[in-house]
């Protein structure tokens, strides 16, 4: 399969599985990829997710080229807008995705880079976004995020130069939240996970939307959503279990509901 997906514990492991490849993405991987992202969305058993690549040496270089040079897709495709949506197209996940970079995250792997939540990257790790040195620009949200998560003239760089830069410069420039020997990549991607999936799952999620939310809203509208979002929230079984467990000095069993 291009696309592998495990469960545990509230988390789901997905991995990018084509590593004679670089992980980059034929059709096929695309297609499979977004079934994950829709199960991670549906499956109330999924409180987190981690995505990473298989084997060593790239988290995804993005696109096939050569699948879909030898195979173009017609112009009608140009309105299928909603089919097999991407986390970095537009579809909405608020459960929280944490990637785990252990290679090269190059062209598609950057724009799937910025569309999750907390980054964890291999010491070998690079990143660019090297799309305008193949004459064309990052698709899927590449040049929509970027001025988003870097400060203007990072951004600018990596956007029109198209070069690759390090693992130490991704943290250096916030784009990574750690930079890790290979060896504890999955582990402390995992970890990140177990932590959140530990927290009331509603309570998470609408953190997340809120957050997310707020780029396109005024800030008058931004906290009366948060205000009625909590006022929802404390109907919820969650919001008495929290309180209650605290009183009773002993761990939480959230239900997500």
């Amino acid at each position: 399969m291009p696309i592998d997906i495990e469960i545990a514990e509230g988390v789901a492991t997905i991995t990018i599985n084509r590593p004679e490849r670089m992980n980059a993405m034929d059709a096929d991987a695309y297609a499979a990829l977004s079934a994950a992202w829709v199960q991670v969305r549906d499956d109330t058993a999924i409180r987190a997710a981690v995505i990473t690549g298989a084997g060593d040496r790239a988290f995804t270089t993005g696109a096939d080229i050569k699948s879909f040079l030898t195979d173009p897709a017609d112009l009608s495709d140009f309105w299928m807008t909603q089919r097999e949506q991407l986390l970095n197209r537009g579809l909405e996940v608020f459960k929280p995705i944490i990637a785990a970079i252990n290679g090269y995250c190059l062209g598609g792997g950057m724009t799937l880079l910025l569309a999750t939540d907390i980054r964890i990257a291999a010491e070998h790790a690079s990143f660019g976004l090297s799309e305008v040195k193949r004459g064309v620009i990052p698709g899927n949200g590449g040049t929509q995020r970027v001025l988003a998560q870097l400060p203007y003239a990072v951004a600018m760089e990596v956007l029109l130069t198209g070069d690759r830069f390090d693992a130490a410069t991704a943290a250096r420039w916030g784009l990574v939240n750690q930079v890790v020997p290979m060896d504890r990549l999955l582990d402390t991607a995992r970890e990140y996970a177990t932590r959140i999936a530990a927290n009331a799952p509603l309570a998470v999620q609408a953190a997340k939307e809120l957050a997310l939310r707020s780029r396109d809203m005024d800030l008058v509208s931004g906290l009366r959503l948060e205000q009625t979002m909590n006022r929802l929230l404390q109907f919820s079984e969650d919001a008495r279990e929290g309180p209650a467990a605290f009183a009773e000095k002993r761990t939480p069993n959230f239900l997500g509901r």
